[in-house]
């Protein structure tokens, strides 16, 4: 949260600021200024602001958990006592196991790179529910193959998951030199704003650190892989805001080994477009694609032009995502909130 002498001052845009945040802004907030959200405690929250980074004086009864990295506030000038929170262009969160609401991970995120490494960390399987993720929140998502230095031929790790997705942007990379932060410029041009996101050990850190230029003590820590099974140790523990060549900005956070999904309908349609379009030739509306007659999606699995285990994860996340997802249930004027599992 030092300034960096080696990058020049930053406006309002180079943090992000655009026309969908002013317009929030009306008359009383004229004596306000905007900041944005760098890192976020339990009892303290930091902000970026033009002039350099900022603590935030919190109100009394502020629930940090509301916050989240990435958003911009409105604070008095002098003290930067928060005011109030601006509404998010994005939002990216995760259910988490026994908690009544989600945990926030990043706000307005333009680009969402998913990153692995080519050894057994990579899993297709997972990589999908984070790639779901980002199209329902309406975050670009690119996959980072982290480690391509350490493996005799990338391509066989490429080709594992370039069909995941149409249209899908595969960067291999090792992430401990420059040409891993021209391979991602495209994504990191003035005033975007990108997370890094993926299990621990797979080089989330040491890409920040290249994307940021992050040398000694101004560089986020880094840890090693266990051989026996390719997982990584927590080496970041908090999320947090960096400004990244290129004029964009950086949110790293902590590795994540378990993603729940919810409320990702649209995120899987995306995913699984080519499923999408089968369902409406099915002859029944409510068809599971599981033993249903005229199912135009079990055709295409028995056509060979619709991968059979490709159906099978749609299927997984499918189930989990109608389990997950709140449902209003109850009569008009006394309707409540259950999760959709409970009560099929």
């Amino acid at each position: 949260m030092t300034p960096d002498p080696a990058m020049p001052p930053v406006t309002l845009a180079d943090l992000g600021w655009t026309a969908f945040y002013q317009d929030q802004c009306g008359p009383d907030d004229s004596a306000l200024v905007p900041l944005r959200v760098a890192t976020v405690h339990r009892a303290r929250m930091s902000a970026q602001s033009p002039q350099g980074p900022v603590r935030l004086m919190l109100p009394p009864q502020t629930n940090t958990s509301d916050y989240a990295v990435g958003d911009w506030v409105l604070a008095e000038p002098d003290s930067h006592l928060l005011v109030r929170r601006l509404d998010r262009k994005t939002l990216i969160q995760r259910r988490t196991e026994g908690a009544k609401v989600p945990q926030l991970i990043a706000a307005n995120v333009d680009t969402l790179f998913i990153v692995t490494s080519c050894n057994d960390d990579l899993n297709p399987a997972r990589l999908e529910r984070y790639l779901a993720l980002a199209n329902e929140v309406g975050t670009t998502p690119v996959l980072v193959l982290t480690k391509a230095d350490q493996v005799p031929d990338v391509a066989p790790y490429v080709a594992q998951v370039a069909g995941l997705q149409r249209d899908l942007p595969v960067v291999p990379l090792n992430a401990n030199t420059p040409e891993a932060a021209q391979a991602l410029a495209p994504w990191c041009g003035q005033g975007e704003t990108v997370a890094l996101v993926g299990s621990s050990g797979v080089g989330k850190s040491s890409l920040l650190n290249t994307l940021a230029a992050k040398t000694g003590e101004e560089a986020q820590a880094t840890g090693s892989i266990r051989e026996s099974d390719a997982k990584g140790r927590h080496t970041t523990t908090s999320r947090s805001l960096h400004r990244i060549l290129g004029g964009g900005w950086a949110i790293d956070t902590p590795g994540i080994r378990t993603l729940h999904v919810s409320d990702i309908s649209v995120g899987l349609d995306v995913l699984f477009a080519e499923i999408a379009e089968l369902a409406p030739h099915c002859r029944f509306r409510n068809c599971t694609h599981a033993h249903e007659p005229g199912c135009a999606v079990q055709a295409a699995v028995a056509a060979g032009t619709l991968d059979a285990a490709r159906l099978d994860r749609w299927r997984k996340l499918d189930d989990e995502n109608r389990v997950n997802t709140p449902v209003v249930t109850g009569a008009r004027g006394n309707k409540v909130t259950k999760a959709y599992g409970k009560h099929r």
